[in-house]
């Protein structure tokens, strides 16, 4: 494996360390400020979420236009500008609610800018054959820094304030930074040959053309939907009804992370025939812990259920983002990421809501039942599809179309 990826791996596993911290830091940071109440952190929430979702297309234009190893320090540097913000704000008490939204909204055009370039840059720095190793032990190395992050975070939040918390977020991603300045990527062919909406008209045919791609999307977007509704609605709300509260709920979240784990290591050695199908009928099984929890199963149960979940998110994530680097052409890989994001993404916040309706209707179980049916059906039919249920890899893994 060339050494700049594992610059570019230590790069990441920083910034998500820091990442991790970001949530927990800003939920506690702005609830515990003078006068605010939950209405006052959704509103900073979404001053972050609305640009991530808005500006992705554009991020996909800029990844596919300039060397993608900039993108990324450039997008590291904003983050770290706008969690300082925050921090700072925390620290000395004076944080309006338009500054919070105005570094939020920063904090979420800097996500924009960079999620469509990663799959990318991965793609540039490994060649063919050794992407699905490299996109494993990529994985690894963020998933395991995801927990260390949360571990870190709750602690630090607890001792020392979430202004302290924000300020650590803030210097990883300056750290990123550094070390992504060191990984050196080629140009883009792209850059200045087209107007930005000729690039989004490329980028979406190179999208719709694969109906392999755009139907396993779709299904994610159900799953993503159902998956938000689960673990940030009705599963805590099952919890607090029937499981004893947050410390059980917090052990359904830990055996998922540790399934995430497991799964990257199972997924490095891994090698199907054919790897799409193949990360597809693993999808189905991100339903168990629903199910789990919608029947009212012991929390052991539930626990092995989200572990088998993690497991299967991580195989079909790294079977996914290998047959999206080999099938896609090199200088459309951002744009193409980009959509992948903004559709995959797009049913989240319905999800929601809905799941607030359903449990008020019908009750948290209920819901979970019906989710996780749903998400189920969303994977057979992706599977159904002609174009995913018989995709062959391309043979000649060293050149991409």
């Amino acid at each position: 494996m060339p050494g700049r990826f594992w610059i570019f791996l230590s790069a990441r596993t920083v910034s998500v360390l820091g990442s991790a911290f970001g949530p927990i830091a800003l939920a506690f940071g702005v609830l515990s400020l003078p006068g605010t109440t939950s209405a006052t952190l959704g509103v900073v929430l979404a001053a972050q979420g609305v640009p991530q979702l808005a500006l992705l297309l554009l991020g996909g234009v800029i990844g596919d236009r300039f060397p993608r190893n900039r993108v990324l320090v450039v997008a590291e540097l904003v983050s770290g500008l706008a969690y300082a913000g925050l921090a700072t704000m925390l620290l000395t008490g004076q944080a309006p609610i338009v500054l919070l939204c105005t570094a939020a909204f920063v904090a979420g055009a800097a996500s924009a800018l960079l999620l469509p370039s990663l799959t990318g840059t991965v793609a540039d720095l490994v060649p063919a054959d050794e992407l699905q190793r490299a996109n494993g032990q990529l994985r690894l190395g963020t998933n395991s820094a995801r927990i260390a992050g949360v571990l870190a975070a709750g602690a630090i939040v607890a001792w020392l304030g979430p202004g302290i918390a924000l300020v650590v977020d803030a210097a990883t991603y300056f750290v990123a930074a550094g070390l992504l300045s060191a990984v050196r990527l080629p140009g883009s062919a792209v850059a200045g040959r087209r107007d930005l909406l000729g690039d989004l008209r490329v980028g979406w045919h190179e999208f719709a053309s694969r109906s392999w791609l755009w139907s396993t999307v779709a299904a994610a977007a159900v799953i993503n939907a159902a998956l938000t509704a689960a673990f940030g609605v009705l599963g805590p709300a099952m919890a607090k009804e029937r499981l004893g509260g947050a410390v059980a709920w917090s052990l359904v979240l830990a055996g998922y992370a540790v399934g995430m784990l497991a799964g990257v290591v199972v997924a490095i050695r891994f090698k199907p025939r054919r790897p799409l199908p193949t990360a597809v009928m693993f999808a189905p099984l991100l339903a168990l812990p629903l199910l789990a929890l919608g029947f009212r199963a012991p929390v052991p149960v539930i626990v092995v259920a989200a572990f088998c979940a993690g497991v299967a998110t991580d195989i079909f994530g790294v079977l996914w983002d290998t047959t999206m680097q080999t099938e896609v052409p090199a200088d459309a890989l951002s744009r193409v990421s980009s959509y992948e994001y903004l559709v995959s993404l797009s049913l989240k916040p319905v999800g929601a809501v809905v799941a607030g309706l359903v449990a008020a209707e019908l009750g948290p179980a209920t819901g979970l039942l019906l989710f996780g049916g749903l998400m189920v059906v969303a994977a057979a039919s992706a599977l159904a599809h002609p174009a995913v249920r018989h995709h062959l890899p391309r043979q000649d893994l060293g050149v991409r179309p």
